[in-house]
């Protein structure tokens, strides 16, 4: 087994991921830097801040493809779609961790989703209505996005998926856990406030 077609993907899975597409639709829209409004995130929720929910919709959709065409481009490339899947898990740090802005990106649940949606659609089947319904009772996204990557792995293993992609999916999971820190304590504390609400958040 040889570790190049691994190393390939991971390099331009991240470079694919860390392109800055909310940032991008708004500077190009004239809306100026993202970064200075609202919570300061390049994710599409930050975005719908700005009152363009076509720029928002625009965002949530391209930072969604660029995982999902990372693991359709390696996948087809090395014919393995263990490498594809690799390639999206880069593309899901890319996005968190983007080189072109000092590392500092978004949370990844749309980069997960569409990893999920090329990759594993057992996971897919799970996150989905899992996040829709959570949203749709509670209206707080990141309680959604939290309980959706926690079942994602599990559900993904029960229907029968591959245990290599049952792994990087759990570590992913643990990834949206890590950049969904500062939510985690606002939950904790109460303090989360539920979507629709004015109050500037931490990034998503």
């Amino acid at each position: 087994m040889t570790y190049l077609p691994f190393a390939i993907a991971v390099l331009g899975g991240y470079l694919l991921g860390s392109i800055p597409f909310g940032l991008v639709i708004t500077r190009a829209a004239g809306l100026g830097d993202i970064r200075k409004i609202g919570s300061g995130n390049i994710g599409a929720t930050n975005v719908l801040r700005t009152g363009r929910k076509d720029l928002a919709l625009a965002t949530l959709l391209l930072d969604s493809f660029k995982a999902g065409l990372a693991v359709l481009v390696f996948s087809i490339i090395f014919a393995d779609r263990n490498v594809g899947l690799i390639a999206g898990a880069a593309a899901f740090l890319g996005h968190c961790y983007p080189v072109w802005l000092g590392f500092k990106g978004g949370k990844g649940v749309a980069t997960y989703a569409g990893l999920l949606a090329f990759a594993s659609l057992k996971g897919l089947l799970v996150g989905a209505p899992v996040w829709l319904g959570l949203f749709a009772l509670l209206r707080i996204s990141s309680l959604a996005a939290l309980g959706a990557a926690s079942l994602v792995p599990i559900g993904a293993f029960l229907l029968g998926e591959t245990i290599f992609a049952v792994t990087v999916l759990a570590a992913l999971s643990l990834l949206v856990f890590w950049t969904h820190r500062a939510n985690l304590v606002r939950l904790l504390n109460g303090t989360e406030p539920k979507f629709g609400k004015k109050q500037e958040q931490e990034k998503e």
